[in-house]
């Protein structure tokens, strides 16, 4: 299953389990019209809930960008979505960022940068975030590791 799929489905979930909340409206259309096969208007509700600041609606369209789906290919423009949602605290996007990051995969290969946001993600419980994380840990230097954990440090003491 593809990580975007899997984001997809996650927030699915996410929904389902919390119900509709006030200001989800958009989003909620936006997966409706994706689960009934219309992309554009998918697109269209995404875009109008993550002006909004929705983050679910954030990653959404991150995830299309990232495959293509709806929306060009564009994997600059996907990490730049991620990237804003990640800063905000969403795991599913600090998860893909990490990813991004790791591989290098439309953004310059940055493991320091890629362990930050894993791990981010793994404080919030994403046991995927956590293994990878772990992978990642072991194929970087000593002062890598240092400055990846001196970052996180700092990160978690903000209030």
């Amino acid at each position: 299953m593809g990580r975007h799929l899997r984001t997809l489905l996650a927030l699915v979930v996410f929904v389902a389990a919390a119900g509709v909340q006030e200001g989800k409206a958009d989003f909620v259309a936006g997966l409706k019209a994706y689960d009934g096969g219309d992309l554009e208007t998918a697109v269209f509700e995404w875009r109008e809930a993550a002006k909004a600041g929705d983050l679910d609606a954030i990653v959404a369209l991150a995830g299309l960008h990232e495959q293509g789906v709806g929306v060009p290919l564009d994997l600059g423009e996907a990490s730049r979505f991620y990237r804003l949602a990640a800063e905000k605290g969403n795991r599913v996007a600090q998860l893909n960022l990490g990813e991004m990051l790791a591989t290098g995969r439309g953004v310059k290969r940055d493991p320091v940068e890629a362990y930050f946001w894993l791990a981010l993600a793994a404080e919030q419980g994403s046991v995927w975030a956590s293994l990878r994380r772990d992978t990642l840990a072991r194929r970087m230097t000593v002062m890598e590791r240092s400055d990846a954990e001196s970052r996180l440090a700092t990160a978690l003491r903000r209030p």
